[in-house]
């Protein structure tokens, strides 16, 4: 019998391995994957059947999961602010909220940023 991939990734250490431990009941082989990076790694590397993903992590963005998994029940377009702002709050994120490296690479000056930051209510 060919043995079947299940990636399990999230933050939580507990429940990755009483889902793991869940998954190898079922005669699955495991791969485990502490953080985003490592997940996407296995997604890469491994032909899983099946993506376990704790929806903990930080950078993960429920609205782009969902359109992923089911691009024709999008009801209708975000509008471009919603964009913008999930957009500026994503590369923040990225830079561990150094503003001046946000503004270059979003190609944008620091007080357009800061405007927007305060238009959006970003921390």
């Amino acid at each position: 019998m060919e043995s079947k991939h299940v990636i399990v990734a999230g933050p939580d250490p507990h429940a990755r391995t009483e889902i793991a431990q869940a998954f190898r009941a079922l005669g699955y082989h495991v791969i485990p994957a502490e953080n985003t990076s490592l997940a996407g790694e296995a997604l890469a590397a491994a032909d899983a059947e099946y993506l376990v993903l704790g929806l903990g992590f930080p950078r993960i963005d429920p609205d782009a999961l969902r359109r992923a998994i089911d691009p024709a029940g999008s009801a209708e377009p975000e509008s471009l602010d919603t964009v913008e702002r999930r957009h500026i709050e994503r590369v923040l994120q990225q830079t561990g909220g150094n503003r001046s490296r946000t503004a270059r690479l979003l190609g944008i000056s620091r007080s357009t940023l800061l405007s927007k930051i305060r238009r959006y209510g970003l921390p």
